[in-house]
């Protein structure tokens, strides 16, 4: 019996491993993560990134450039152009909140791209389908929000950068400690 359930671990070690590994792969054979320190989440949708990025290129490969050409730690808390409507970047410095004063969101027009400057904050991933809309979705905001019973949190720090395509449900800024936490977010438009 130990023998099987050692089995069993290992087997999904292997595969947890596998799919991280095809993520951040993908993600490596392209030239603009050449400089780039922080690497592809392992939840990341790897085949919607492959997608969305082939789709509209050159504003992704203007996102990242931004992302490797700031002093990151340096940028003042506000909001940045990288191409007009088609990306730009927020920064912000908080102190997260517990998980009851959070929501699950989605957005239609824009990727969100969430990374943890410093700190460290607890986010929430779902699919979408796995929800049920509490607030209609509002075009002027570019969100909709969600009652979402099953779902799988992390936690974000440095090391990684979160992607939240439009079938991604995402319940960021849940409090680790209480520290601040400095974030970037770039909102990247939407291939059609």
């Amino acid at each position: 019996m130990k023998k099987l359930i050692v089995a069993n671990l290992l087997a999904v070690l292997i595969l947890t491993s596998c799919a991280i590994n095809k993520s951040q792969s993908w993600f490596k054979k392209q030239n603009i993560s050449q400089g780039l320190m922080p690497i592809p989440a392992p939840e990341t949708n790897k085949d919607e990134f492959a997608k969305q990025y082939t789709a509209n290129k050159a504003v992704w490969d203007k996102a990242f450039e931004w992302m490797k050409s700031q002093d990151l730690n340096a940028l003042a808390v506000g909001k940045y152009p990288i191409d007009g409507d088609n990306a730009y970047a927020s920064i912000t410095e908080i102190i997260d909140k517990p998980l009851e004063d959070t929501k699950w969101e989605s957005h239609k027009k824009y990727i969100d791209l969430q990374y943890i400057i410093s700190g460290a904050e607890k986010i929430g991933i779902s699919p979408t389908v796995a929800g049920e809309v509490i607030n209609p979705y509002t075009d002027a905001k570019d969100v909709m929000n969600y009652k979402i019973d099953d779902a799988k949190f992390v936690t974000a720090t440095p090391k990684a950068f979160y992607l939240f395509f439009p079938a991604d449900a995402h319940r960021p800024n849940i409090k680790v400690n209480e520290e601040k936490v400095k974030k970037l977010v770039i909102k990247i438009h939407v291939a059609e």
